[in-house]
């Protein structure tokens, strides 16, 4: 089987539960727009889109918003900058993340973020958290024209790298990474926890299903050690 070299992974649910700082930031929105708030477990479900279908989702409460609400302008000012100053307050690095990124890099796989969280907040959270210097490439949901479920976002990064899509694997939490991964023809890999929302680990079909990014160490090194 060809070595896998690039190691692309999502954010939000993959490598941070980032659930706590976005239901604060979208409460704290409703509530100054005098409207509804929902609770954290509502909101995990609306993440993984990019920013303004989150904020549709939390202005309508629907998954799929038919329209965009009157007030979508509005609201997104106020969460942006909400979010932006509370960014990394209540969010939790996921077990495993930072051992399995360190061992990662030891080892000599190029490692990138692909997320749909725009630059804005996606580049003071990784700062904050102390992940921004393992990676040697970020792709926002602002970077290209298009983001995941789309193959763009990944086909460029593995582009950046000068490295076949073949040699690549995505890892995330969702849906949207897994279809994104197997479009660019990246092999995929499952993490058991995240945003999956009303699919199950199983349902993503993912080639890989990981407790913990550590194993992707044990997966993967004896491939990478042996590429010429």
């Amino acid at each position: 089987m060809t070595p896998i070299r690039l190691i692309a992974l999502d954010l939000d649910g993959t490598l941070i539960n980032s659930a706590p700082d976005l239901s604060d930031a979208i409460n704290q929105m409703l509530a100054e727009l005098g409207l509804r708030q929902h609770p954290q477990a509502a909101v995990e479900q609306w993440v993984g889109n990019g920013v303004v279908m989150l904020i549709k989702r939390a202005l309508t409460g629907q998954m799929a918003p038919a329209a965009d609400p009157e007030n979508l302008a509005e609201a997104l000012a106020l969460f942006g900058d909400f979010y932006e100053a509370h960014v990394y307050e209540r969010s939790v690095i996921y077990p495993g993340v930072m051992e399995g990124l360190r061992q990662l890099k030891e080892k000599g796989f190029k490692l990138a973020c692909i997320t749909n969280k725009i630059k804005r907040f996606t580049q003071p959270l990784l700062v904050k958290t102390g992940m921004a210097g393992y990676f040697d490439f970020i792709a926002c949901g602002d970077s290209f024209a298009r983001m995941k479920p789309d193959p763009l976002p990944l086909l460029k990064t593995a582009e950046h790298f000068d490295i076949e899509p073949e040699k690549a694997l995505m890892v995330g939490d969702s849906i949207n990474d897994m279809r994104a991964g197997r479009s660019a023809g990246f092999r995929t890999a499952a993490v058991a926890y995240g945003y999956a929302g009303k699919y199950s680990v199983e349902d993503l079909n993912a080639d890989y299903q990981i407790q913990t990014l550590v194993e992707l160490v044990d997966l993967f090194y004896s491939e990478c050690a042996g590429r010429s």
